[in-house]
């Protein structure tokens, strides 16, 4: 179904201008997205931006990340980028499965399939434009909130603080950094049973690898056997304490991340969720695990290294 939002968005566009769209009048089937349009137009995918995504996404950078995860063998190849606009065409892979928390608990293989697709993506090389700093993000999300009428939760400043001891931890022992994708939504996750690939590239960058499989894991609800399944994979056997540890503890610090942009989104009024209730309970469940036992004896495996 597409919907009068959709039907002005693609009226801004012009399929002529688009090589393999030119000309085409069949079915546009709209597809998932929290902040952009997509449509599946025969084979291939369509994804039109949102309104205001141009304030902390960089088009240029997202389309280079793209183009290097088709390489990769993870992610769709693509076909066209407008620079100026942002809309991209893909190719659509055909019999796969949109992913959701629900999907990845009852497909079996699924986190294994992802582990595989992180691993892939991690060891291939890729260099991707933006440095994904986690710190200076929230910094820069901050900055756009300032312009906005929107409370941030309380005691928020306040986390931000206290995860000083995060940022310690991480830096005794760096990562070497890798391509990542850096928003896993489990939306952006289609597998065919055999193979899962990766889409929509926009907040990814050069990154811890491990970041990538910590904000998997809260994205998909995942529990300590889906866990498991995904780094025995991913790491080729049993993970080491630090690698444990970093992944619980950016289990949390995703969580501190995307607080912000579900604000961003609630000021620039996206309609597809309530991104009030979204960040206050991304926010909740940030200071729950900051303050576990668990987390010190993570951040202790993570400085030992």
């Amino acid at each position: 179904m597409v919907t009068d939002e959709a039907r002005a968005a693609l009226a801004d566009i012009s399929l002529a201008t688009i090589p393999m769209l030119a000309g085409y009048t069949g079915p546009l089937e709209r597809l998932g997205g929290l902040t952009n349009l997509v449509f599946k137009a025969g084979g291939f995918c369509l994804r039109i931006p949102g309104k205001g995504t141009e304030e902390y996404i960089n088009r240029a950078n997202e389309a280079v990340a793209a183009r290097e995860a088709a390489k990769a063998g993870v992610s769709p190849e693509v076909l066209h980028v407008d620079p100026a606009t942002g809309v991209m065409v893909t190719r659509f892979i055909a019999g796969a499965e949109t992913m959701s928390p629900e999907k990845f608990k009852v497909r079996p293989g699924s986190p294994a399939r992802a582990g595989e697709a992180f691993r892939k993506l991690h060891n291939s090389n890729a260099v991707f434009p933006f440095r994904f700093e986690l710190f200076a993000m929230i910094d820069d999300y901050l900055k756009v909130l300032s312009t906005k009428d929107v409370a941030l939760p309380t005691g928020y400043h306040d986390v931000v603080r206290e995860a000083g001891s995060v940022r310690s931890a991480l830096a005794a022992h760096p990562l070497p950094l890798a391509a990542c994708h850096c928003d896993p939504l489990c939306e952006n996750f289609l597998d065919t049973g055999e193979r899962m690939w990766i889409v929509d590239w926009e907040y990814s960058g050069m990154n811890d690898p491990l970041w990538d499989l910590g904000d998997l894991s809260v994205e998909g609800k995942f529990d300590t056997a889906q866990d498991e399944e995904m780094m025995r994979v991913y790491f080729g056997g049993e993970a080491r304490a630090a690698e444990r540890g970093r992944i619980v503890i950016y289990k949390a610090m995703c969580d501190l991340l995307w607080t912000l942009w579900g604000l961003i989104q609630l000021a620039n009024n996206n309609p597809v969720d309530d991104f009030r209730a979204y960040a206050d309970g991304r926010f909740v469940r940030c200071k729950a695990l900051m303050e576990t036992a668990e987390f010190s004896r993570h951040l202790a495996a993570i400085r030992l290294g």
